[in-house]
């Protein structure tokens, strides 16, 4: 029987659906938040340093629960997706995504024929997702398109045009800083937060859903207010390093007396 991408099947319904990043490498960890509750897991490839290796240990950790495993590739490569989705990822989160070609490359990539090129050769996709896993493949398998930079917000329009992908992604810190002045400086907040609403107007519009990486669990209930549906709470990192700062600044007078 084939198995439901329940992000997937969320985002298709107009519900938001919540999962987080992970960054720390390891199984424990990953099966661990994998047991949280998150509707998925997003392994960042990108910026960790996990190697093919490690993400298919780690993909078969999360696989062990409903959470949906997903990972952020490096960058917007085939071979590199190919990679990854053979290896058992449900999902994939495509970086730096600035153009309507850059769009096409990743639904190519992704998909196979005769929406895409990808192509027939995984072992895990099967055990994952079932024997039909060639067949549900390109319908459940969940395609989301990073827009983190100020070109991507001038060809929006163009990008959502793209069939294929099923949710738009914002990240606010490189857009920030795709924004930045000659000399360094930063845009003010505002500004930022100005080009994101434009991005999720024009989802909206195009009836695509529209997510945001939130810092803590009020910033995830205000963006879905806003009308954000694929949205991150913070990462296992800041869990862990936020949780134990917030401990220690309870013992810290004890401990240096």
């Amino acid at each position: 029987m084939a198995r439901t991408n329940i992000a997937k099947a969320r985002l298709r319904a107009g519900k938001p659906s919540i999962g987080t990043w992970i960054r720390l490498d390891g199984t424990l960890s990953a099966e661990m938040m994998a047991h949280v509750g998150f509707d998925w897991l997003v392994l960042d490839a990108e910026h960790s340093a996990f190697d093919i290796h490690s993400l298919q240990f780690m993909l078969q950790a999360i696989s062990t629960t409903n959470t949906v495993p997903m990972v952020r590739v490096p960058w917007n490569d085939p071979i590199e997706l190919k990679r990854t989705l053979d290896a058992g990822a449900y999902g994939v989160v495509i970086p730096m995504v600035k153009s309507r070609e850059d769009a096409e490359k990743a639904v190519r990539a992704v998909r196979y024929p005769p929406m895409g090129d990808r192509s027939f050769g995984s072992v895990r996709g099967p055990l994952y997702a079932g024997d039909d896993y060639p067949v549900i493949a390109n319908d459940e398998i969940l395609l989301v398109l990073q827009l983190e930079h100020i070109e991507a917000v001038r060809n929006v329009h163009e990008i959502l045009a793209v069939p294929g992908f099923d949710a738009i992604f914002i990240g606010p810190n490189d857009l920030g800083a795709s924004m930045m002045t000659e000399n360094g400086k930063r845009p003010p907040a505002d500004v930022v937060e100005t080009a994101c609403a434009e991005i999720l107007k024009a989802c909206q519009e195009a009836g695509i859903p529209c997510g945001y990486h939130c810092g803590s669990a009020d910033d995830v209930n205000r963006r879905i207010a806003l009308g954000y549906q694929f949205n991150a709470l913070a990462m296992d990192t800041s869990f862990l390093v936020n949780t134990a700062k917030a401990e220690w600044a309870k013992l810290v007078d004890i401990a240096k007396a």
